[in-house]
């Protein structure tokens, strides 16, 4: 470890140390009505870059055909194991 290093944590440790001998601060969080809140929430949501029509549906199928591809895939793993399985213990 380098000089700059060692020096840089020495100063973090210190920060550290006066931090905890300060103790727990409590932030005081201001509160709003009710009204505020929603406003302030409307204008986030217009921020939010929301997909189109065509994306949303895009979006649907695709997630639909995956689950039904990894479903039928677990399907044959677990019925090809469980046939395997019986076959392996009805020869004993």
């Amino acid at each position: 470890m380098n000089r700059e290093m060692r020096r840089l944590q020495a100063k973090e440790e210190e920060r550290a140390k006066k931090r905890r001998q300060a103790g727990p601060q409590q932030r005081k969080r201001e509160r709003v009505g009710f009204r505020q809140f929603l406003r302030e929430v409307r204008q986030e949501l217009k921020k939010v870059a929301w997909p189109t029509r065509e994306e949303t549906t895009t979006f649907t199928v695709v997630v639909l055909v995956v689950t039904a591809v990894v479903t039928a895939y677990t399907f044959a793993l677990d019925f090809g194991l469980k046939n395997s399985i019986l076959r392996l213990l009805d020869a004993v």
